[in-house]
């Protein structure tokens, strides 16, 4: 395939019943467009477009290369297909809810609500200080609610980080945009970006897949408080497995979250799966049990304390 750079649909294109007003994201392995529909609603579409194995330049149409990136395309196509589908049958609150699902221009979309909010990692990087615990543990007890029904669906997310985590106007958060089928693709096709994003993948979605389990989105949750913490992404996991100089946040945190949180993530972020909580049931579990114990009161500036455990640490 062709160097060239994808284009997106054009603003104002008509896709079915829905009209393109924005681009709101694009990646290596997906368009996401803001739209609406005849009756004006405001929905989100994600476009199949794995860039690497095919191309838009003009028009709408995608086109695809050599024969191996057409079965690739075709192989990943029918993961996010599948992906899109079981989604769809999920309707829970703090779950992203899938409405639609059609094949045109030689690919997929999958039509979403729209929500309005902001996600995490821009709530983070909104506050001078490391987010309020009582937000956090608000946050993640009503998200793992969502989660638990993923994974009762034999579904993983596998991209959970602050950038997927939205944050509603009444303050109740949803979980965005699924990686599974990038995952699944990228296995296949060397030649495609790694599907994973560092910082908050777990070891065994660097080495091997076979490993994944609920405990990888696990990793993935505890990476994204450890996030709200320090106010930054964790150490990659494949730069820990070498050599893990990551400041736990029992040490970092100390004084600022409680104990009893700070040790959940730690729990979380063990680089063996098999020391990690093993559901998402067992961590709302220990979460629910932390609720009702008040929280530390912070006696000096939390930026500073941050700062000097990290020099310490340097």
């Amino acid at each position: 395939m062709a160097t060239s750079k994808n284009l997106p649909l054009p603003i104002g294109y008509i896709l079915q019943d829905y009209i393109i007003t924005k681009v709101l994201s694009s990646g290596g392995f997906s368009f996401v467009y803001l739209a609406q529909d005849m009756d004006k609603n405001v929905v989100a579409i994600k476009e199949y477009m794995p860039t690497g194995l095919a191309l838009r330049e003009e028009g709408a149409t995608v086109l695809l290369g050599t024969d191996d990136d057409a079965a690739s395309f075709k192989h990943g196509l029918k993961c996010f297909f599948e992906e899109g589908l079981a989604l769809a049958k999920i309707d829970h609150r703090n779950i992203v809810r899938v409405t639609n699902f059609f094949r045109e221009n030689n690919t997929v979309y999958m039509v979403m609500q729209y929500e309005r909010g902001k996600s995490l990692q821009d709530y983070i990087l909104s506050q001078s200080d490391p987010v309020n615990e009582n937000f956090v543990r608000r946050v993640f007890s009503e998200l793992l609610n969502g989660l638990r029904e993923v994974h009762t669906q034999k579904l993983l997310h596998l991209d959970i980080k602050p950038a997927n985590i939205y944050i509603r106007l009444d303050g109740t958060p949803v979980l965005l945009d699924f990686g599974s089928a990038r995952q699944t693709l990228t296995q296949v096709q060397s030649k495609l970006s790694p599907s994973y994003t560092p910082g908050f993948a777990p070891p065994e979605q660097y080495f091997d897949r076979k490993q994944l389990g609920p405990w990888s989105d696990i990793y993935s949750a505890g990476a994204s408080m450890y996030s709200c913490l320090v106010r930054s992404a964790p150490i990659a996991a494949n730069l820990r497995i070498k050599e893990d100089v990551l400041v736990p946040a029992a040490k970092i945190g100390k004084g600022i979250y409680s104990d009893e949180l700070l040790q959940i993530i730690d729990h979380c972020l063990k680089l063996d799966y098999l020391e990690r909580p093993q559901s998402v049931f067992s961590l709302q579990k220990n979460l629910l049990e932390i609720t009702k114990k008040p929280i530390p009161i912070k006696k000096t500036s939390l930026v500073n304390k941050i700062k000097t455990v990290l020099n310490k640490q340097l």
